[in-house]
């Protein structure tokens, strides 16, 4: 976007918000003439970009994926929206409240690849997919495909379905390790039948990383008449991508994820035509039947998270979303090379630099991941989060940009250590 666009329409906040990042603006300039791989290699810019975190010494936090540590601009301005909105009280809640939400989620939709009018602003990715999974009109008999290793709630929320409607749910498996995107497309395809209504992917399998196919499983699925809904919870803020590319019906994320949004925001996004077919869970007042907002109506929240979203946003842009990109791509590789061919280590992630980015995951033999995790944390105060699912058994690790190789590399030699 450009800065007198994005100028203007922060203005309309009413409220302050920083735009200016004096030392990133110096730190980019000495990097023009360096490629986005380059950069993602060089130690000395990112150890800038870490100054911008206040980040706890007590250990080395590899487990950045439930919730990415705010840079300290964004986290000052979300303290001055809330003290702001707090002095305007009622005031601000009756009136621009919803305006600046509408600027955020214009915002949002132009970093995502749509349209505003497909795209709601939410409070996380469970909320927004629980919208889409409720809000079928299922009938009996109606079949619902996801796979083992899709997120839990949305696993529960389609059972519940099951319990509910008498919806069939039928679960596949994701190969780890794929020979081609035509394995995956075929799996999901090999599951669809006549009776098949809605179909869940993850853009990005939060356990082990593995990027899918996503447009390749769209494209057929639509072919032969279901709907898909991505969870993409891991992806946005992540990489590069355009929704409109995917060729989804649904798609939702959590902006307090990879995009480092203060926690409780997230999008949905509904394809143009398809709003008026989904029940909204919580009822609204008469609305336009195509209007995304009527599926959005959860009462009063806290409006100074949403007014953090554009600080978040501005951030990411100042550092470059393929710079980032190559950054944490970057730093997966640099610790899942030194340990693939390890004895006992099971690397879970492909190794295809376009089926994974920031987010690996690593199992030992013989050694429990909650075991495993434990001695991490005890033996080399190293912050983990334990995954033991169908197929996946291991660690899931997820650095960003304030990861150093430092801190890698005590991971590696940890990984070493206890394999040994």
């Amino acid at each position: 976007m450009e800065k007198r666009e994005f100028l203007k329409k922060a203005s309309i906040m009413g409220l302050s918000v920083p735009l200016t990042f004096d030392h990133l603006n110096s730190l980019i300039d000495g990097s023009r003439h360096l490629s986005d791989r380059e950069v993602a290699q060089d130690e000395s810019f990112w150890l800038e970009i870490r100054k911008d975190y206040r980040l706890k010494p007590d250990y080395i936090n590899l487990e950045n994926g439930y919730y990415c540590v705010m840079p300290q601009s964004t986290e000052s301005a979300y303290i001055e929206h809330l003290k702001e909105i707090n002095y305007q009280g009622s005031w601000y809640m009756r009136t621009v409240q919803f305006e600046n939400k509408k600027v955020n989620a214009s915002l949002l939709a132009e970093m995502a690849g749509c349209s505003q009018e497909e795209l709601v602003i939410t409070r996380n990715t469970t909320e927004s997919l629980d919208m889409i999974i409720q809000g079928q009109d299922w009938m009996p008999g109606d079949e619902a495909i996801m796979s083992m290793q899709d997120y839990g709630a949305m696993l529960n929320q389609f059972k519940m379905m099951e319990k509910r409607f008498g919806i069939i749910c039928k679960e596949l498996s994701i190969p780890n390790h794929p020979n081609d995107d035509d394995e995956i497309v075929n799996l999901y395809r090999s599951a669809i039948t006549p009776k098949t209504k809605l179909l869940m992917v993850c853009h990005m399998v939060n356990i082990t990383g593995q990027i899918l196919p996503v447009r390749k499983i769209c494209d057929m699925a639509h072919e032969l008449g279901v709907l898909v809904m991505v969870d993409g919870a891991h992806a946005f803020g992540h990489f590069q991508f355009s929704i409109n590319e995917l060729n989804c019906d649904y798609y939702a994320t959590s902006l307090h994820k990879w995009l480092s949004v203060p926690l409780g925001a997230g999008f949905l996004f509904v394809k143009k035509g398809k709003v008026s077919t989904v029940w909204p869970i919580f009822a609204e007042g008469e609305m336009d039947p195509n209007d995304i907002l009527r599926l959005n109506h959860i009462g009063t929240h806290p409006a100074h998270t949403d007014l953090a979203i554009v600080n978040a946003i501005n951030y990411h842009q100042k550092i470059g979303g393929a710079r980032k990109e190559a950054r944490l791509r970057f730093l997966q590789r640099y610790w899942t090379t030194q340990v693939r061919d390890l004895p006992r280590v099971e690397v879970n992630t492909p190794v295809e630099s376009y089926r994974h980015c920031a987010i690996g995951n690593v199992g030992i033999a013989q050694i429990p991941p909650n075991e495993f995790a434990k001695r991490l944390l005890d033996e080399f105060k190293i912050w983990t989060v334990a995954i033991d699912s169908p197929g996946v058994r291991g660690l899931r690790i997820t650095p960003n940009v304030y990861t150093t190789t430092s801190e890698l590399d005590t991971f590696v030699e940890a990984i070493k250590q206890l394999s040994a």
